[in-house]
């Protein structure tokens, strides 16, 4: 059981600017009653829970939002080792050097409220990115997330289509307890559901996303065990779907697999045919739009039109039609993320 953990702060100084994020109507006083300040006052930290190939793309994205945007600096920290008590020291040591913005991968979407409500009682712009807490309550400013239960559903239906809409579905995925694992069973569960009993469901299998090795484990003992009576496999967590995309292609059966992520072993299994599809997420839209809008926060140019908002960040299918072109299209994406944190997300 994870432990609820108090985050102890100290406060950042931020100087005071004259230069202005472009987007919103300058002004001198803001909503909340502060002078707003430029943005090269602003520092990002970008804190996942631990490290995880999905994260990697945060660290160019942040850099990126550092030039494009003018800000003061920005840091990727993933030194948390998937403990919140260790998450929330390294949070309270950034704040103690000077970054006032965050956009963090809670390790415990339970726990991560009290984190952000630490934060924010010390001035400091949040932001979950990646998952959102647990619950109906987020007390980020803002959620920036793959909505995992939608992008769950995306890839159950493409594995039934291409298991011909009947027969037997594995689903693989990540800690039981995590909220979005739960959203992502829904999702499948749903997609399950609309074929009247054509598709038969196998208990989930949870809790093998720690790292590639346990995932190759778990993925051998499957199809060792019942990879014979098994249609289709659909991944939604990202060392499973790796796992995964190799175990299909060497055993030789056929089994129809959708994985999740853009790793380069499923777009090259795509390509040649051994993996029907997989759902791509948006990590570099989320870190990038993320420290574009913490850095208006932080800055106190804006505030949020609606506190707490939760923000889909999209989700892709990529199959072998789209696999060289499918990039475009989350581009385009993160690019009108963007110009709704202009016109809808922010109030300035």
């Amino acid at each position: 059981m994870r432990r609820s953990t108090t985050l102890t702060l100290a406060v950042a100084a931020v100087a005071v600017g004259a230069v202005l994020l472009s987007g919103c109507t300058p002004q001198s006083e803001t909503a909340q009653g502060g002078e707003a300040t430029g943005l090269d006052s602003v520092q990002v930290a970008l804190v996942p829970g631990g490290p995880h190939p999905y994260f990697q793309p945060w660290i160019a994205a942040g850099e990126a939002a550092k030039t494009d945007f003018g800000l003061g600096g920005t840091t990727f920290n993933e030194t948390a080792a998937w403990d919140q008590t260790k998450q929330n020291d390294v949070i309270n040591s950034l704040v103690a050097n000077g970054y006032n913005a965050f956009g963090v991968f809670g390790v415990s979407p339970t726990d991560i409220n009290s984190t952000f409500d630490n934060l924010k009682q010390s001035g400091i712009a949040t932001a979950a990115l990646g998952s959102c807490p647990a619950g109906d309550t987020n007390d980020a400013d803002f959620c920036l997330s793959t909505d995992t239960e939608t992008a769950a559903y995306k890839a159950a239906q493409a594995t039934i289509e291409a298991m011909g809409g009947t027969g037997v579905l594995a689903h693989l995925t990540g800690v039981n307890v995590d909220s979005n694992t739960q959203r992502r069973i829904a999702g499948v569960k749903k997609a399950v559901d609309e074929t009247n009993g054509a598709v038969t469901l196998l208990p989930d299998v949870t809790d093998i996303d720690t790292d590639l090795t346990t995932a190759q484990k778990a993925v051998a003992d499957l199809l060792a065990s019942q990879g014979s009576e098994i249609t289709g496999i659909v991944s939604t967590a990202y060392n499973p779907a790796v796992a995964a995309a190799t175990a299909v292609k060497e055993s030789g059966l056929p089994i129809k697999l959708v994985a999740i992520d853009d790793d380069e072993t499923i777009l090259a299994a795509i390509e040649d045919g051994s993996v029907y599809a997989t759902i791509a997420q948006n990590p570099t839209a989320q870190a990038y739009v993320g420290s574009y809008a913490l850095a208006k926060l932080a800055s106190k140019e804006c505030t949020m039109a609606e506190p707490g908002a939760i923000i889909d960040s999209g989700s892709f299918v990529v199959t072998k039609d789209n696999v060289a072109t499918y990039d475009d299209e989350r581009v385009a994406a993160g690019d009108q993320l963007m110009k709704d944190f202009d016109s809808e997300y922010l109030s300035c």
